[in-house]
């Protein structure tokens, strides 16, 4: 059996701000000491798959790639990159014909999302194998989650009687209402769907084709604009925006007739809100739970069933008193303080900051580039401070600002400083001034990493006003 790791790395995850942000999405969050990411891919090499197909915004592509590159045993992986979102079916067609024709038509599929947490790797690893000998008979497989509770945020599906072995599918629902949610739960024989899937390459094509043949269609039309560079595949904006927005379950397990259901016999979470990230940590004596990145110190005092979350460039106090069940979360541009009862309203606020065009619902305070790192250290009007990281080798665009002069000041590692069209070898505490308009490149010629504190100034500080005339990442 060839099997294929099929990791679809999409969704905003827009009720974990300030966490996660547009350019830095739930599968990028740091959950048990690795990316949600990089969990979804090590799980695909736990079962065996010989190779990966990731699906993800083109946006993400030098995010992603890092992701693969910082595990052990790196897979071979093919990139596919959306210039927009465009939902699972047409990811899952775009994939299936990479699929079938780089590892033919009987390759199966494990098709797994980038966000979830499953900590038991052993039985996740049994049921996977399960659906792949489900996948060789010609099943489409859908992993099931046995409810525990009435959830309204999940889709269902029904099968004929409760079990713990594998089952005919017998019909997908949307999520319900409560009422709806309850009575499901009570009669035993629904599970939620978990996003995961598992078919061979030439089962999915061929289902694509009898009930959703407008997906398989604009998925090869989107092949046939697209363009490959070694491992990653681009796609033309116009014609990728003409495939149908919908998703695997109505284009096509609803309607076909060879859907088998793998119960899951693993704990699984979606990660979709704050409290599910608190129950993925371990609680004190009196519930609460603490999670900080750098020397952070927490006081709870008659403090229960309360989340902490500390995102800081340097050491920190956070004290609460006489608190219950909030969800505080505090990063160096945003703090969240939220009751979890209503945690899943935090997209409310996303949406309100969307209406004011704010930066954070955009970018986080450490910003993740090719070349390395920004983070904005202070904003006034007039003026900027960022601090700047570059990795050994790597260059920023040449490039120059229409309303900005810059100041830089190094202060680790050496840089070679293009201004005009001369380059300055820059060491530790020396400084160089950027013109306005004037083209400019900083690029690590050192061995350790490249920190630099910037200084901009002028009338308008925003990250768009910047022309690149070259760039070695594709964005000039």
């Amino acid at each position: 059996m060839h099997l294929v790791s099929v990791v679809l790395s999409g969704g905003a995850g827009t009720r974990l701000w300030p966490v996660s942000r547009q350019s830095y999405p739930k599968p990028f969050m740091q959950l048990g000491g690795s990316t949600l990411l990089g969990q979804a891919i090590s799980r695909g090499q736990d079962c065996g798959t010989d190779d990966l197909i990731v699906v993800t915004n083109q946006d993400y592509f030098f995010l992603t790639r890092d992701a693969v590159n910082a595990l052990s045993d790196a897979p071979h992986t093919q990139y596919l990159l959306e210039p927009k979102g465009r939902n699972t079916a047409p990811a899952i067609a775009l994939a299936a014909l990479a699929c079938a024709r780089h590892h033919g038509p009987d390759a199966v599929m494990l098709v797994l999302p980038a966000d979830h947490l499953i900590p038991d790797t052993e039985a996740f690893v049994a049921c996977a194998l399960e659906a792949a000998r489900q996948a060789q008979q010609g099943q489409l497989v859908v992993f099931g989650i046995s409810p525990t509770g009435p959830e309204t945020g999940f889709g269902y599906i029904e099968v004929e009687k409760p079990s713990r072995h594998t089952q005919k599918a017998l019909r997908f629902v949307e999520k319900p209402d409560l009422a709806t949610a309850q009575r499901y739960l009570a009669s035993g024989r629904y599970y939620w769907n978990s996003g995961m899937f598992c078919f061979t390459a030439g089962a999915i094509l061929q289902a694509m084709k009898e009930h959703a043949p407008e997906v398989l269609q604009a998925a090869e039309n989107a092949w046939a604009s697209s363009n490959t560079d070694n491992d990653a595949t681009k796609f033309d904006a116009h014609t990728f925006g003409l495939q149908p927005d919908i998703s695997i379950d109505y284009a096509v397990m609803e309607r076909a007739s060879n859907v088998t259901l793998v119960p899951a016999k693993f704990g699984w979470s979606d990660v979709g809100s704050w409290p599910a990230v608190a129950q993925a940590h371990p609680a004190d004596t009196s519930g609460n739970t603490f999670v900080n990145s750098h020397a952070t110190e927490f006081v709870a005092v008659d403090t229960t069933g309360t989340h902490i979350q500390v995102e800081s460039h340097r050491p920190k106090v956070v004290a609460t008193v006489g608190v219950q069940d909030l969800v505080i979360v505090d990063t160096p541009d945003a703090l969240l303080v939220a009751h979890k009862s209503v945690a899943q309203k935090v997209k409310a606020v996303v949406d309100t900051l969307r209406d004011r065009r704010h930066e954070s619902t955009q970018l986080p305070a450490a910003v993740r580039r090719p070349w390395g790192t920004y983070a904005t250290l202070k904003e006034e009007n007039g003026y900027k401070v960022k601090r700047i990281t570059v990795s050994p080798g790597e260059a920023l665009s040449l490039q120059y600002h229409g309303q900005r002069a810059e100041h830089w000041v190094v202060v680790q590692g050496t840089a070679l400083v293009q201004i005009g069209d001369e380059e300055h070898r820059t060491l530790p505490g020396q400084y160089r001034y950027i013109p306005l308009k004037e083209k400019h490149r900083l690029t690590n010629i050192g061995k350790d990493e490249l920190v630099l504190i910037e200084v901009q100034c002028g009338g308008y500080l925003g990250e768009d006003d910047i022309v690149r005339l070259a760039d070695s990442y594709g964005r000039a």
